[in-house]
C-alpha cells in the first residue's frame, strides 16, 4: 500500500497519530502493527 502526502495515520494500540509528509510505498507501523488511515470528518453544513 502506497503512503499519500497529507494522509493521518492512527495507531489503536497507543493512539498516536501521525500526518505523513512524504509520499511512498510501504506500511506505516507503531507498536507492532501497521496504522489505520484515518477518514475526514464531514463538516457541518452551513444552511
Amino acid at each position: 500500500m502506497a503512503n499519500q502526502l497529507g494522509k493521518r495515520f492512527l495507531c489503536e494500540v497507543c493512539g498516536t497519530q501521525v500526518l505523513c509528509t512524504k509520499a511512498g510505498g510501504g506500511a506505516i507501523q507503531c507498536c507492532g502493527k501497521d496504522m489505520e488511515l484515518q477518514t475526514p470528518k464531514p463538516l457541518p453544513s452551513s444552511d
